[in-house]
């Protein structure tokens, strides 16, 4: 199917399945039904099951957004227990559209949960609570996760799926290979029959050395490989090595899940040039989950890292918090830590979704269906591969692909009949009665108004810095307190942008922010007695006292965020 096909069926209102080989533009499609609902000023929703899929979009992740925590699988009781959250009643109100990317990562269980959480709010009992669904995802490319092996692995097993009745849309124009020869060998992939024309590409491809004029990553199976290459390379640079510690609260075991359930690092180290990549969306919108940069610099206030990212972006990183909630919502652990990670190497699986220009590749350690393709469908051209090694698994597909992908086919082209057989009249008026459905514009007029204005914002020259809105509000807040919820931000994060006022405008005065006396005298004399030990391991690189060994020495009386704001005024 074309992609202006596609879009004509998206714009029709019909719940869509989006499909088709990688580099066929499926992320392309969306981002034109987004500009298209943009400019008549309706806001679809987008969720993927992981961070960096989500960030592809600028979306959230599956399990943030409806609120499962680390739950696949819900009942209702646990939907009784979220529609008793206020923030999730008015984020689902909301809701009008859904888009869920890379839906081959995304279980059965997953796709049902979805589906009755949003039943559950709107009160209707309709699939997915009657808003028009958007799927999109290849099926040739990773399955969810799974411990243990199951009958039905793939959402299109759920019965959430069928009872969706979705439109299928099977992209076949490929955009990112610009190459017939890696095109030929990754439809062979998804054929099943690896012909030896093939094989013979993929041979001539080991070891080879890549220009240097290609952006090289490095992509493996493990995280231990990958580990390795970043480590190497870290070492490499020169210049001095930073050490950031994470710090917790909660139970040892509570802990450990955080840690198993995120990409969260027990230490990180850091080198000015270093590559990076972010691992957590930033509460203030600066960053996503998924973005990637150059250590640039270290703050010579508190010794942060200062990014570049790839978009040309200057952000001062400050520590962002994990958190693992029980089943009432109650935070239970806490870990603080730099939200970054060595980016020289990733594994294949945080890849899914790339375009790379050239790669190292290790398929010699493959152990799942998929990885193979995901991996050699990530760059433009053969050129830019480089093979470090190749098992049988990194060619195969799952058989029941194979079987449910002809299926697929078949139905995308009954949607293209059905598209196409409409009158003009008859497709306009879909398309308007879909806009009116949510609340959105259809007059002309106003839709070119909305379009002109979305480019003067476009193409703005000039963003407000995050702590500058903090500090337009200063003079209308008595209280911290009072400023977080005028800014609508934690409190952690507001003490972050008064350091950085500070730093800018040291005249400042901040003193109605200013902790109780019995708080400042704690901390002082903390202060001044580790200060008097000089033990190094309470201190940074830069001199600077770690908050952990504040923390420790007084026994945790005084919290992270009271000791922090504590050492703005001493």
């Amino acid at each position: 199917m074309k992609q202006a096909t596609a879009l004509n069926i998206l714009k029709s209102g019909k719940n869509v399945f989006i499909t088709g080989s990688a580099g066929t533009g499926k992320t392309y499609l969306l981002n034109q039904y987004k500009k298209y609902l943009r400019e008549r000023r309706v806001n679809p929703t987008i969720v993927a099951p992981t961070g960096i899929a989500a960030s592809h979009l600028g979306g959230h992740t599956i399990h943030s957004f409806f609120g499962l925590g680390l739950r696949d699988n819900i009942d209702e009781r646990y939907v009784d227990f979220l529609l008793e959250k206020k923030y999730l009643r008015i984020r689902f109100d909301k809701l009008k559209l859904l888009i869920i990317d890379e839906v081959s990562m995304v279980s059965p269980e997953l796709f049902s949960s979805m589906d009755l959480v949003l039943r559950s709010f709107k009160g209707v009992d309709t699939p997915f609570g009657g808003i028009q669904v958007v799927i999109s995802g290849d099926f040739f490319q990773l399955p969810p996760i799974s411990k243990e092996p199951k009958e039905k692995r793939f959402a299109w097993q759920s019965s959430s799926w069928k009872e969706l009745k979705l439109e299928t849309c099977y992209l076949q124009e490929k955009f990112r290979q610009d190459d017939s020869r890696l095109i030929d060998i990754l439809d062979d992939i998804r054929s099943g029959n690896i012909s030896e024309k093939t094989n013979v590409e993929l041979d001539a491809r080991i070891n080879i050395s890549l220009s240097e004029s290609f952006k090289i990553t490095q992509l493996y199976t493990h995280n231990t490989d990958v580990d390795r290459i970043n480590i190497a390379k870290l070492n490499n640079l020169e210049g001095r090595e930073k050490l950031f510690i994470y710090e917790s609260k909660g139970s040892a075991k509570n802990i450990d899940k955080i840690f198993k359930s995120s990409l969260v690092l027990e230490e990180l180290r850091l080198k000015k040039g270093a590559l990076v990549i972010f691992i957590k969306n930033s509460s203030d919108g600066e960053y996503l989950n998924g973005t990637t940069g150059v250590v640039e610099s270290f703050s010579p206030i508190d010794n942060m890292p200062i990014v570049i990212t790839t978009q040309g972006r200057k952000i001062k990183l400050e520590l962002e918090e994990w958190s693992l909630e029980n089943d009432h919502g109650k935070v239970i652990a806490t870990i603080s830590q730099v939200p970054l990670r060595l980016a020289w190497a990733i594994t294949i699986h945080k890849s899914q979704g790339m375009t790379l220009d050239g790669a190292f590749i290790d398929l010699s350690k493959t152990f799942e269906v998929g990885q193979g393709y995901v991996a050699l469908s990530r760059i433009k051209n053969i050129d830019g591969l480089s093979l470090l090694g190749l098992n049988p698994m990194a060619l195969r597909v799952d058989p029941v692909i194979l079987y449910i992908d002809e299926r697929i086919k078949q139905a995308s082209v009954k949607a293209n009949d059905k598209i196409n057989s409409l009158s003009k009249n008859d497709f306009e008026l879909l398309c308007k009665n879909h806009i009116i459905s949510m609340d959105g514009l259809v007059d002309k007029q106003k839709i070119e108004e909305e379009i002109d204005s979305i480019k003067l914002d476009k193409y703005s020259s000039y963003v407000t810095p995050t702590h500058i809105k903090t500090k337009n509000l200063i003079e209308k807040s008595d209280t911290l307190i009072q400023l977080a919820i005028n800014r609508k931000l934690a409190k952690s994060t507001i003490i972050k942008h008064l350091f950085l006022i500070k730093e800018e405008d040291p005249n400042i005065d901040l003193n109605k922010f200013k902790p109780k006396s019995e708080f400042l005298n704690l901390v002082e004399n903390a202060v001044l007695k580790l200060m008097a030990k000089k033990r190094a391991n309470d201190f940074t690189d830069n001199g600077n006292l770690r908050l952990n060994s504040i923390f420790t020495f007084l026994n945790g009386e005084v919290g992270y965020d009271d000791i922090r704001l504590c050492m703005l005024f001493l």
